[in-house]
């Protein structure tokens, strides 16, 4: 018996040629995306299956590199794709690479034990570093050579311009032109050349940030995901903005701006250059919950005000175990992006992500990642609600009690015992 797999292709033919016909923005969804259909032996398997197809591009699983060092070149982008990531994202590309200088050191730790013991957990990430200084013409022959070698693999370019409407569509056009297979944005990085209006500076400004979409999206022939930042009271609104301006999909959290520490022998700022610093980006398993609550936002965001059936949201933020990955998709993610996690563990850490997250779906006998996407959403709701919902189950427990009622039932005695019952977990 046969079952239906997508695989996207490009060319000349009529559902590609009509994809690349964009209609007047809006919610009406554009589409970029050409598909073949193709047949494959349908046998039973014992393991849930990972695989997903977001914006129309067919991934093994959900895993994705996410846009930094770990997507840098060419052999740690193969790298990648022999030990099995979903996809690649690779580092931002922009058009004149001679203007970006990092330097070194350019990251810093944060360890779980006092005083910053070197045996503690890192769990804590800050980094200043810029996007790629490798020139153009060499990223795009490397996208170029990856996608004849791996033709069915996801290979997503970021890319990161300055404001300037010909600079972006040059930039696009010269990528798309290498047979990548999506865009990501880099509306989001927190540090670095934002007098050139690039990265956050755009993300945190919805007037540009809808001009600027509004160019990449009369350009684009292939998906677009415009990468948020966090740094920002309210990451539902340029979502939102984003979205409205034609991009297939948002990717969020970016990193947090930061000031890893202070050396208390030396005074100066980490990480240290020439006894210098600068605010970085903070990443790392520190950043999940934080990341976790800007995600839930926008996907209630997205279902509430575009439906969730057509746009994709791209999880980021702490990822290390399949558990991490798996509360990004019960919240709404369609994919999970790690690029600090490879940095500390290594690309096979890919491995252990699919079996983690397999073992949760075995443990609650799910067979496929849209099983329980965003399962977890309908039960976030506001803290008035929270004392409605406990006042109508105090009322129905009657003479069943769990936890305190209110202040007064504090003791001295029992304070340990009555902190604990109510804990949820």
């Amino acid at each position: 018996m046969a079952s239906l797999s997508f695989t996207q292709i490009r060319g000349k033919n009529p559902v590609a040629e009509f994809s690349r016909t964009r209609p007047e923005l809006g919610l009406t969804r554009p589409s970029r995306v050409g598909f073949r259909v193709f047949a494959s032996e349908s046998e039973a398997k014992a393991e849930p299956d990972l695989s997903v197809t977001v914006n129309g591009l067919h991934m093994p699983n959900p895993f994705v590199i996410g846009s930094g060092p770990p997507g840098t070149n060419y052999t740690v982008m193969k790298r990648a794709f022999d030990e099995g990531w979903g996809a690649v994202i690779a580092k931002t590309v922009s058009l004149d690479a001679a203007k970006v200088k990092n330097v070194t050191p350019r990251y810093a730790r944060l360890r779980a034990d006092a005083n910053g013991s070197p045996k503690g957990q890192i769990i804590g990430w800050e980094n200043i570093e810029l996007i790629s200084d490798r020139p153009l013409e060499i990223m795009l022959k490397e996208f170029k050579q990856l996608k004849q070698e791996y033709p069915d693999r996801i290979l997503i370019a970021s890319i990161m311009e300055e404001y300037n409407k010909a600079g972006w569509e040059e930039l696009i056009d010269r990528v798309e032109q290498t047979g990548v297979d999506a865009f990501e944005i880099n509306f989001s990085c927190p540090h670095g050349m934002p007098e050139r209006k690039m990265g956050a500076a755009v993300g945190q400004d919805c007037a540009l940030l809808e001009e600027v979409c509004g160019w990449i999206n009369a350009k684009a022939t292939i998906p677009v995901w415009a990468k948020m930042t966090p740094n920002v009271t309210d990451i539902t609104q340029p979502a939102r903005v984003a979205l409205s301006s034609g991009c297939e999909g948002v990717a969020a959290i970016n990193t947090i701006m930061s000031v890893m520490g202070i050396n208390l022998t030396t005074l100066r700022p980490e990480p240290c250059v020439e006894g210098y610093s600068t605010p970085g980006g903070y990443s790392s398993k520190a950043v999940h919950p934080i990341a976790l609550a800007k995600v839930m936002n926008i996907a209630k965001m997205m279902k509430s005000e575009f439906g969730d059936k057509d746009y994709s949201l791209s999880g980021i933020g702490g990822v290390e175990s399949g558990g991490d990955a798996a509360e990004f998709i019960l919240l709404g993610a369609n994919t999970v992006q790690v690029c600090t996690g490879v940095m500390m563990h290594g690309y096979g850490i890919v491995k252990k992500l699919c079996s983690e997250l397999q073992d949760f779906m075995k443990l609650h006998n799910f067979s496929s990642i849209e099983d329980f996407r965003g399962v977890s959403l309908e039960y976030f709701t506001t803290h008035t609600d929270l004392v409605r919902r406990q006042q109508e189950a105090i009322q129905q427990r009657k003479a069943v009690r769990k936890g305190l009622q209110s202040d007064k039932e504090w003791t001295g005695d029992g304070f340990v015992k009555e902190t604990e019952s109510m804990v949820s977990n």
